[in-house]
């Protein structure tokens, strides 16, 4: 039984009893018999109690959820914080306010909570930086005056298609290169479920293989996997939700699609690149030093020849034709940097 389930039956039985006792004080009303009124009306109560208690109860609490979920902790502290701060002012006032003439000794201390309320919470909200920053040479522990400006372990990140069918993120994440929650949007799922059920053979398995790397992130992530319901119903493309989400939950976007990653930085999002990372990560060679490569395929001029290292970099050797199967010692005398990755020149040792 689910608790929205167990929610209704709860307010079918209350309402069914409300409309059961209004029946009778109606029918005594008008001197008719209550039983009509009773039933009548205990029927109307538990139908509506049927149908709106999770609108009342479950529904308001779950949308709550997901948006404190979706809040970043330094707006959600400040927030409480002045609240607080406006609650303490407005019993300060009530004191006062209570010794107005009725009924206003009543309402205005209601009316200053709630708008001392609401005015710390705001005010506290959006000047939530300079908040920090003054306590911030005070309480060291308090620096989250700088998570807005960039990544620290606390904040989260968003996930597109095109990471997530790479797989290489699971990894990524394993090691703890990732330290904030990952956030997965729904429409991205179902984009990946989009994919997965393609009449393209290609298509279908990459679809699933990001439906694979997602259960596996959820299973073995160091750090939460939170699927987020916020979605742009006046926006179609999914980059250009992605980029309105990072803005609003002022995260970074983690992608290798490249049109994505420049789009989003010409608007301000931060973006983490794994392709840029795993080039950021390669072994670097510098010109005249040697290594072992293996020779495995001809090169586009006449007369090379080509290997690859552990991490995909291409070695381009010079008349390294003739030695296509054999492992050879060369020196390295040129490094391109491509916007496909590093590509390595270099000549045989081999006299």
């Amino acid at each position: 039984m689910s608790i929205e389930f167990f929610i209704r039956l709860i307010g079918m039985i209350v309402l069914g009893i409300a409309g059961l006792n209004l029946g009778i004080h109606l029918a005594g009303l008008a001197s008719d018999p209550p039983e009509l009124w009773a039933l009548i009306l205990t029927m109307v109560g538990a139908l509506m109690g049927l149908i709106l208690t999770p609108y009342l109860t479950t529904r308001p609490a779950t949308k709550l959820r997901d948006y404190l979920n979706r809040l970043p902790a330094q707006q959600l502290v400040a927030s409480v914080v002045g609240l607080i701060i406006g609650l303490i002012v407005a019993v300060l006032l009530s004191l006062p306010l209570a010794l107005l003439p009725r009924p206003y000794n009543t309402i205005m201390p209601i009316v200053a909570a709630i708008f001392f309320g609401y005015l710390g919470v705001s005010t506290f909200s959006t000047r939530r930086r300079d908040v920090f920053e003054l306590f911030q040479g005070r309480l060291p522990s308090l620096r989250l005056g700088q998570a807005e400006d960039g990544l620290t372990p606390s904040r989260q990140v968003l996930l597109d298609t095109s990471v997530i069918i790479d797989g290489r993120i699971a990894d990524i994440s394993q090691v703890g290169f990732i330290m904030g929650p990952i956030v997965v949007p729904n429409f991205v799922l179902q984009e990946l479920q989009h994919i997965a059920d393609s009449a393209d053979v290609l298509r279908r398995n990459r679809g699933r293989r990001g439906i694979e790397i997602l259960n596996r992130l959820q299973k073995d992530a160091p750090v939460p996997v939170i699927i987020t319901d916020t979605d742009f119903e006046d926006v179609d493309a999914v980059d250009e939700k992605l980029i309105l989400l990072a803005k609003e939950l002022q995260c970074a976007i983690v992608t290798n699609d490249y049109n994505l990653n420049r789009i989003a930085e010409l608007q301000g999002v931060v973006v983490l690149n794994i392709n840029e990372l795993a080039n950021a990560v390669k072994t670097v060679f510098l010109p005249g030093e040697e290594m072992d490569i293996e020779i495995i395929q001809e090169g586009r001029e006449l007369g090379q020849g080509v290997g690859y290292l552990e991490d995909g970099t291409m070695v381009v050797i010079e008349n390294g034709r003739k030695y296509i199967g054999r492992t050879i010692n060369v020196t390295v005398s040129k490094i391109l940097q491509t916007s496909a990755g590093r590509m390595i020149f270099a000549r045989p040792n081999i006299n």
